[in-house]
């Protein structure tokens, strides 16, 4: 008996499948990163290499002359290099004097962080930078405070003498400024200096004070240049800065007010008051637009055309009361106050 073997074909997968899909190319932007990324990891590679190859070049040179080295190290530092935006280079011998440095001192022997320490010190001396210059030059950049104001102090139980205050509030002996420049700064009647040391720590409240000298000598320097005394004694109770003019009248500014309109209150009344012919003791403007004046002496009335005051006698210059549109009726009163 025969029988037929049937075959049952095998199982076939699915990668036996024809796929004739091609793969993706890919984008210009997927080339460009790549090349990109390439030339960053040569790049890399290359800066490595330059290093460690400069690095071996720099021992084998250490290696075969070690006398290089030291040689530098040991060259005495030349006289400092300064460079300032201020005054003090007017002073040679300021820099040198200040550093102190050790005779023969090189600059690997220098400590920059003291050195710049020393020159903070000096009050003038706002912001310092040190620099190393192999192999025998150290350069000193500073900027210097400017003086806003001058006042009257003793140290160590010698003499008074003149200091110079910058605007905020540090007070320094200054170096190298003209007389000239100096003369033009007000004093300043703190309420006490108080010591740090050899010098004294900065005096509060300058901030406003700068403000307002510096606001009048940028609008009106023609009053700025009558100033003579700034007051700082009512600053901390009423908030009000007292200033002395040469003539000895005493103007009233609002520390917590707009200066600029304080001073164009201040211009205007002395116009009207100049051209009265008017001496004022007190103006104060811390009021607001009230404009408050204390006179010094009584107001002489002008003279018609043609006719002359010096004949006037003084009864009827005492009976005269002028009629001033800009200030009301003023009595002959030597102290009277009015508002306008």
């Amino acid at each position: 008996m025969r029988l037929d073997t049937h075959h049952t074909p095998a199982a076939r997968s699915w990668r036996d499948i024809p796929q004739p899909v091609k793969p993706r190319a890919m984008s210009r932007e997927g080339r460009r990163r790549l090349v990109w990324s390439t030339l960053r990891f040569l790049i890399a590679v290359s800066v490595l290499a330059g290093v460690a190859v400069g690095g071996w070049q720099v021992t084998l040179a250490l290696r075969e002359n070690p006398r290089n080295a030291p040689a530098v190290a040991a060259v005495p530092v030349s006289a400092p290099k300064l460079e300032t935006d201020g005054f003090l280079a007017a002073d040679p011998r300021w820099l040198a004097r200040t550093l102190a440095l050790p005779k023969n001192a090189t600059l690997m022997g220098l400590d920059l962080e003291q050195l710049r320490d020393r020159l903070l010190a000096q009050g003038q001396v706002n912001t310092a930078v040190l620099t190393k210059i192999f192999p025998a030059t150290l350069k000193v950049r500073v900027t210097e405070r400017s003086p806003i104001a001058r006042v009257m102090a003793q140290v160590a139980g010698g003499k008074p003498q003149a200091f110079l205050v910058a605007r905020d509030g540090v007070v320094f002996a200054g170096i190298g400024y003209e007389a000239e420049l100096l003369n033009t700064l007000p004093w300043l009647e703190p309420l006490k200096l108080a010591r740090d040391g050899d010098g004294f720590l900065p005096i509060s409240g300058m901030g406003v004070v700068a403000e307002l000298l510096g606001k009048a000598k940028l609008e009106a320097e023609h009053l700025y240049a009558t100033w003579r005394v700034v007051s700082l004694a009512r600053l901390n109770t009423d908030a009000e800065i007292d200033v002395r003019t040469a003539s000895g009248a005493t103007v009233v500014f609002s520390a917590t007010s707009d200066y600029f309109s304080q001073i164009a209150n201040l211009d205007l009344a002395m116009d009207k008051l100049t051209a009265q012919g008017a001496v004022f003791k007190r103006i104060n403007l811390a009021n607001g637009r009230d404009v408050t004046v204390t006179m010094d002496q009584p107001i002489v009335p002008i003279a018609p055309a043609g006719k002359s005051t010096s004949a006037a006698t003084p009864a009827a210059r005492k009976a005269a009361t002028p009629h001033l549109p800009a200030f009301g009726n003023f009595s002959t009163n030597s102290k009277t106050t009015r508002e306008f």
